[in-house]
């Protein structure tokens, strides 16, 4: 019989069959698996990495557990002793394996098409987008109140960008919102796609109907969207959190602040803090990954020597206290929130 680490190995070149076998509730986005939990519920906490030196490692951002492919074949079955778990994996090995889709959607001369890094990729992409102002995109950010989006160098248009089901290998397009995730350089090393609904119906422009209309690509680990980050200077006092909209709007209503958008909970935790900070505001997101990237992210900056603090929306987020509350109230709500030197910096 194979050892554990073997066999974790072995699972590991089958990663996505492994998850579509044991977690059949989840999907494949990019290049991960992503579902609810061990339980195989439906979600997106839990995410395994499918390719790469890191194959077949997963984390529940909800639980903090992890492991490798073997650990999630216990947990799966609910399995004890090593050798029912080594059981399991033999007999899941000795299945027969699918064909998988891309070796399927191959042109006739079973040439596929030629693999850039991703970084490169994403790169290519925000050349071949357009400003912001004007556009479906900039139309779909004032809807949400924010209004100023077309000021930030950060975010473009893109009308026809390209779009793949992970599941069909089907391809089409869709306009979308482009931000650029940057490095504290301020390089370009990855793009978030929003992929827009270009027909405008009675509640306005939204996003496609797509399983997810959101996508990453390209190196968001450490980096993130950033807003007013200054050129090869120090950063002192910063915010950061999840969700691009909702840093958005943050820095709609505290003008002058740095902020960046790390795109989601695993990220916003393993955010780089940029040269020379000293307070670092991090927005709450309510549900149980984004305590899990709070955590991580306060954690860190408390080992670095940099004073973290949290931002909280008095509604559900920090949307529903722009729109229900007033961009008054919710000002007044952050000045609470922040400290009287940065509260004289950064609200009007």
């Amino acid at each position: 019989m194979l050892s554990a680490s073997d066999l974790a190995g072995r699972l590991a070149q089958h990663a996505e069959a492994v998850c579509r076998h044991y977690l059949s509730a989840g999907r494949r986005a990019g290049n991960y698996w992503l579902v609810g939990d061990v339980g195989n519920n439906q979600g997106r906490s839990l995410y395994v990495h499918l390719v790469g030196p890191r194959a077949g490692r997963w984390t529940d951002a909800a639980t903090g557990q992890f492991g490798d492919l073997l650990d999630l074949v216990r947990e799966t079955r609910g399995l004890v002793d090593f050798r029912d778990v080594a059981e399991e994996a033999h007999h899941f090995l000795s299945l027969p394996r699918p064909e998988p889709v891309s070796s399927r959607t191959t042109d006739a001369h079973n040439s596929p098409p030629v693999e850039r890094p991703t970084a490169e990729r994403a790169r290519r992409l925000f050349r071949m987008t357009q400003p912001l102002a004007g556009t479906l995109a900039d139309s779909y950010l004032r809807e949400r109140g924010i209004l100023r989006g077309s000021r930030h160098a950060a975010l473009r248009f893109h009308p026809s960008c390209y779009y793949r089901d992970l599941v069909t290998g089907r391809t089409t397009s869709y306009p979308a919102l482009i931000a650029a995730v940057t490095d504290a350089a301020g390089a370009i090393t990855g793009i978030h796609r929003t992929y827009l609904s270009s027909a405008l119906g009675p509640n306005g422009v939204g996003k496609a109907k797509l399983d997810d209309p959101r996508r990453a690509l390209g190196g968001l680990l450490g980096n993130a969207v950033r807003f007013r980050f200054p050129v090869n200077a120090s950063v002192t006092v910063l915010a950061a959190g999840e969700g691009l909209e909702t840093m958005l709007l943050l820095s709609h209503v505290l003008p002058g602040l740095p902020i960046a958008a790390a795109l989601t909970a695993n990220h916003l935790a393993a955010f780089r803090f940029p040269p020379g900070c000293q307070r670092i505001y991090i927005a709450a997101d309510a549900d149980a990954a984004g305590r899990h990237g709070i955590e991580g992210l306060s954690r860190r900056a408390q080992e670095c020597g940099i004073l973290p603090l949290v931002m909280s929306p008095e509604l559900g987020d920090f949307n529903e206290d722009l729109r229900w509350l007033g961009p008054d109230q919710m000002t007044a709500s952050l000045r609470l929130q922040l400290t009287p030197e940065d509260a004289v910096t950064f609200l009007p």
